[in-house]
């Protein structure tokens, strides 16, 4: 239930901050949980929170299920650019394999699942998701606020069991400065499994290694583009013109939201593409993006399926709702088409229908 507190002041958010930083400087990173605990929570505020002070209750089961969907693909042998590499599985812990990614390894043989998606329906995904959870819980969520030889919880509580709680004006924080967040905390996830000896015969130059983490495939991209064609048409989602060469768009772009949703991709011509960049989308995308996730939602759904990318319709419209928020709040301009652009006004919140969670 909302109790609609203030948000932070700009004296807390800043403390906020500055306790993260230390969290990744004094914290003790054995293996790669505590990152992906960081991004997970991130995501879940932007997601399921408000932009005002609420705490936020989260359940262990659903972090569980992000680390599922967020290790996934890293599950997958990665291959160098060396012609004689041999694929393997990344290692994820100073030591031993880090035992989220052997669970959904071993499952991924014995199912021959090819997504999270289509491990979800498995009958063993039940057990998966509990071992998962079990691990996530003894490890990364007891330990990562601890640093600097003690502890503090600047970030959540744990009230009952199965349950955490974002404190006050933490979910407020992550939402203001997921961006920021999600950045350093890839970018040191990546550090983590370049700086691990047992990867290094593995990575070789791993000139591709972030894009293998944390990105949609190009097959999964390449079936997308085939499935929104469909749905579609064959004409540039901006400037409407028909397509010959194509791009599988972002619309709140990744390096905003770094989490890919089946609802957030839509077709576009390369130069629009490379124009609107990191951009937002002006008022007139915005509004045929609403217009379409009405009447295509399930439509969308349905390739998003197929090609395995994750679909969530109601996360993906608190998302586009949280950009523009974001956006609002920090005076930023939207992209019409090249060269044109328009500031982020209150008509856009009125179409975006913020706070709505649920």
């Amino acid at each position: 239930m909302s109790l609609n507190t203030p948000p932070p002041s700009a004296d807390a958010q800043l403390l906020f901050l500055t306790k993260l930083q230390r969290l990744f400087a004094e914290g003790d990173f054995t293996a790669t949980y505590k990152f992906a605990l960081l991004i997970v929570l991130a995501d879940l505020a932007v997601e399921l929170g408000t932009d005002n002070g609420d705490s936020l209750d989260l359940t262990t089961r659903e972090i569980g299920e992000r680390f599922i969907q967020l290790y996934w693909h890293q599950t997958s042998p990665y291959l160098a650019s060396q012609p004689d590499a041999t694929p393997k599985v990344l290692i994820q812990n100073n030591g031993a394999q880090a035992a989220v990614v052997s669970a959904i390894e071993s499952f991924r043989a014995r199912t021959l699942c090819s997504s999270p998606l289509a491990a979800s329906k498995h009958p063993e995904y039940a057990s998966l998701r509990a071992t998962v959870t079990q691990t996530v819980s003894a490890q990364p969520l007891t330990y990562l606020q601890n640093f600097a030889g003690g502890t503090d919880e600047f970030i959540y509580e744990r009230p009952a069991r199965g349950l955490v709680r974002l404190k006050s004006g933490v979910a407020f924080c992550f939402r203001r400065f997921q961006p920021i967040l999600q950045e350093i905390a890839r970018s040191n996830w990546v550090k983590h499994i370049k700086n691990n000896r047992l990867n290094h015969m593995i990575l070789g130059v791993a000139d591709d290694l972030e894009q293998f983490l944390f990105e949609a495939s190009r097959q999964s991209l390449a079936s997308l583009a085939v499935g929104l064609r469909k749905v579609d048409g064959n004409n540039c989602f901006y400037c409407g013109a028909p397509l010959n060469k194509v791009d599988v768009d972002h619309f709140i772009p990744f390096s905003l939201y770094p989490r890919d949703l089946a609802h957030n991709f839509l077709l576009a011509h390369p130069t629009c593409n490379r124009s609107k960049s990191a951009m937002l989308a002006g008022r007139q995308h915005l509004e045929r993006w609403l217009e379409r996730l009405a009447r295509r939602s399930d439509d969308i759904a349905d390739i998003g399926l197929q090609a395995g990318i994750v679909v969530d319709a109601q996360a993906c419209r608190q998302v586009v709702s949280w950009g523009y928020s974001n956006a609002y709040s920090s005076g930023a301009t939207a992209w019409v088409r090249p060269g044109i652009f328009e500031t982020v006004d209150r008509d856009f919140l009125s179409l975006a229908v913020l706070n709505s969670p649920g």
